[in-house]
């Protein structure tokens, strides 16, 4: 899966070990304390460390008593992300889930329109779209020899909703928008081709999540990590989609994880 170093990725690599996988993770951060880019505007860098790295998920996972496989890989170089997907098919085979969590983060999400450079935007579409895609294509043809699989992406509200307000005010910048929107499409799209040879696909949007780079990075532009849910909530709703009978669900359908977890009370304690 991918994004897995922290926020919502980590919560869904922990949970889905605890359903019992084996869980190869990617991200950029490989050991916690290294300076990468994340500031959300052209106007200023950020290589601040973040909380997170692809280790200590690792050390999570098989906190749970299950294997964990870090793969390294940059979302925007797609190289990267063919010789992850290659490096699992080679060490484990196949896999039986593709959790499409990462996206591109860094200059330009933040940024209005006119003061984007065209170059960022394709940066978000690389890593929120064509990275997805690349991973899906190089490891479902595995997935459909061993009886099918899951693929799992993330949505946002951004894919079908305007945002409340301009970049930088509440809302999001359009490289987010129109990336999500594409990612948004796939799939119903696999659901179709691919449904009757094994393949499940499938949407789920958290919602707003108080992850640590919201939390770390995101007051300045609107956002308030206090008003969010706990990354938890999409980790224990993909592992039941994953692995409960009970959510065999339409094929291609989008799920609102924060209405699931609530209904289904997949998560004790929340909410509070």
């Amino acid at each position: 899966m991918t994004g897995a170093s922290r926020g919502i990725g980590k919560a869904i690599a922990v949970h889905l070990a605890r359903g019992g996988f084996d869980v190869a993770v990617t991200a950029r951060t490989v050991a916690d304390g290294e300076a990468r880019e994340h500031s959300s505007t052209v106007q200023r860098s950020d290589t601040s460390p973040l909380p997170g790295s692809l280790a200590s998920t690792a050390e999570l996972i098989a906190a749970e008593g299950r294997r964990a496989l870090t793969v390294p890989a940059d979302l925007t170089e797609r190289a990267t992300v063919l010789a992850a997907a290659d490096q699992v098919l080679a060490e484990w085979g196949g896999v039986d889930v593709l959790v499409n969590n990462g996206r591109y983060v860094g200059p330009g999400h933040m940024d209005r329109f006119v003061d984007t450079p065209l170059e960022l935007l394709d940066h978000h579409l690389e890593a929120n779209v064509m990275a997805p895609l690349a991973l899906t294509q190089r490891l479902v043809p595995a997935m459909i020899e061993r009886g099918g699989g899951v693929v799992v992406n993330l949505t946002s509200t951004a894919a079908f909703e305007d945002p409340p307000a301009p970049a930088g005010d509440g809302g999001w910048g359009l490289g987010y928008g129109i990336s999500k929107a594409a990612l948004h499409r796939v799939a119903g799209i696999l659901a179709l081709e691919l449904g009757d040879r094994g393949i499940r696909a499938y949407n789920v949007q958290p919602g707003f999540i108080a992850t640590e780079r919201i939390a770390q990075d995101m007051a300045g532009f609107g956002f308030d990590a206090s008003t969010g849910a706990p990354p938890d909530v999409v980790g224990a709703v993909v592992r039941w989609l994953v692995t409960d009978p009970q959510a065999a669900l339409p094929n291609g359908r989008t799920l609102q994880a924060q209405e699931v977890c609530r209904h289904l009370a997949l998560l004790p304690g929340w909410p509070a």
